[in-house]
């Protein structure tokens, strides 16, 4: 069956998943550059809500955390804490973002000995919100030879799979608790609402509105017909239709995650996150984009023993989609740190 792969594990490798996991745990360090004003674009988050909040928890979540060093000398990697979604929330261009973050990478150049030794192999960046994306575009040799942690991570804005890593764009707080373990109350076949803010969107929702086993709708559901009605639907659905947005990213998918249905990723030329950790065929379907003519034939086509096994690795997945504060062992953190770590192997000066 297109998109599914079977077995009991959602890792490619549990055994050397946790064995790396724990020696991350042991001695990973990260230095935080102090410089730059709180108060403006630098050191704290915007906010912990809301579809970026995944760039805000981050950076509240390293300074919670046990891999920060006050020693540049013991870090394995530099962390530029710059934040593009507290610049958009200022009203700040991407055009003047590009001027801001270069004039800061730039003074730390000056001022530091570690960004010039690598050329900022070592060092990374965190940003969600897309228009950071285009920020670092701007910027060659940040795209060329920094860390990018993005919530956009597609091939057409530069991503490079072995260097960067696609951070997990989560909708926080969520509204309910967790699905899993419901499987006999998921009834409806396929859902999805939203905004045709792209193509693909277009196409669902043109040639799957009006089907009665599908729950498309053009429009994103209005609050005005009941509460979390958009939610509650996530319960009673077994396949939850994640099409890419203005990016190939979309936070439907950590919210089918959260809510137990199954995610159908739509988007071509996405990076998953935690793709080189997590095998997302244990609990996804992934198909091509040109895949919408036949998603109703491609759903039906997934066996009750198949969704079951679909749906127990979603509910596996789920702890590895949440961010807390303080962070917790094997959540979204510590995931996009594991990833640090492994990219921290390749680098060489």
């Amino acid at each position: 069956m297109l998109g599914f792969s079977g077995g009991d594990s959602i890792y490619h490798s549990r055994e050397v998943f946790e064995r790396g996991y724990e020696e991350m745990e042991r001695g990973f360090k990260v230095f935080v550059y102090p410089d730059g004003d709180p108060k403006t674009y630098y050191q704290t988050p915007r906010k912990l809500t809301g579809k970026y909040a995944s760039e805000g928890y981050f950076f509240q979540n390293i300074r919670e955390s046990r891999f920060v060093t006050d020693n540049p000398e013991a870090a394995h990697l530099f962390f530029v804490p710059i934040s593009c979604h507290k610049m958009r929330g200022k009203g700040t261009s991407y055009e003047n973002m590009t001027i801001i973050v270069q004039n800061y990478v730039e003074g730390l150049a000056r001022k530091y000995p570690y960004w010039n030794r690598t050329l900022g192999a070592d060092h990374f960046f965190v940003t969600c919100h897309d228009v950071g994306v285009r920020a670092f575009e701007g910027l060659p040799y940040l795209v060329k030879n920094s860390i990018r942690v993005v919530c956009s991570p597609s091939y057409n804005v530069g991503f490079i799979p072995h260097k960067d890593v696609a951070l997990p764009q989560v909708l926080q707080p969520f509204a309910l608790p967790a699905g899993g373990n419901d499987v006999q109350n998921r009834t409806v076949l396929g859902f999805w609402a939203g905004h045709r803010n792209s193509k693909i969107r277009v196409i669902l929702a043109r040639v799957w509105e009006n089907d009665t086993e599908l729950a498309i709708s053009n429009n994103r559901i209005n609050r005005a017909i009941g509460e979390l009605v958009y939610q509650k639907q996530f319960y009673r659905t077994k396949f939850c239709i994640c099409p890419g947005g203005s990016q190939v990213n979309s936070a439907r998918i950590t919210d089918s995650i959260h809510y137990g249905c199954v995610p159908v990723i739509l988007s071509d030329y996405y990076d998953l996150p935690f793709n080189d950790i997590l095998n997302w065929k244990k609990f996804s379907l992934i198909l091509k984009e040109n895949d919408v003519y036949q998603l109703k034939s491609i759903l039906k086509a997934v066996t009750d023993e198949q969704f079951i096994a679909l749906h127990k690795g979603v509910a596996e997945a789920q702890k590895h989609f949440q961010w807390n504060s303080p962070p917790v062992r094997y959540d979204a953190f510590h995931m996009v740190m594991y990833d640090l770590w492994l990219r921290h192997h390749v680098i060489k000066y």
